[in-house]
């Protein structure tokens, strides 16, 4: 019973799927499809699967509160929607990132003077 809540918790089966063969019967692409990293690529947060990966590591996506850097969290389906960038990430209205501010102080230190 454990191991089946568990499988309806991740979106794996539905609750009519209540016998141990639909269990048995479950591929490993079922798994992968819950992955973070294969989510937010589905979402559009990511123009790839390996950038979702990049921004997961990079800590620039949360699942509601928590930042998470693990691209192979497993999602639950109450979760799922709750997948966004990170408040502290330049994506998701942090601060500026390092290049955006350089070019942002140079603009304004040499805007001024026109040679």
């Amino acid at each position: 019973q454990a191991l089946m809540r568990r499988l309806y918790k991740y979106a794996l089966l539905n609750e009519t799927q209540d016998k141990l063969d639909y269990a048995l019967a479950l591929q490993p692409n079922d798994f992968l499809e819950r992955r973070l990293q294969t989510l937010v690529f589905k979402q559009g947060l990511a123009k790839s699967i390996h950038h979702a990966r990049v921004l997961i590591r990079q800590k620039h996506i949360r699942v509601g509160k928590q930042v998470v850097d693990v691209p192979s969290f497993m999602v639950r389906v109450d979760s799922q929607k709750h997948i966004d960038f990170a408040l502290t990430s330049p994506f998701g209205g942090g601060r500026p990132g390092r290049v955006k501010r350089k070019n942002a102080a140079s603009k304004s230190a040499g805007g001024g003077d026109d040679e």
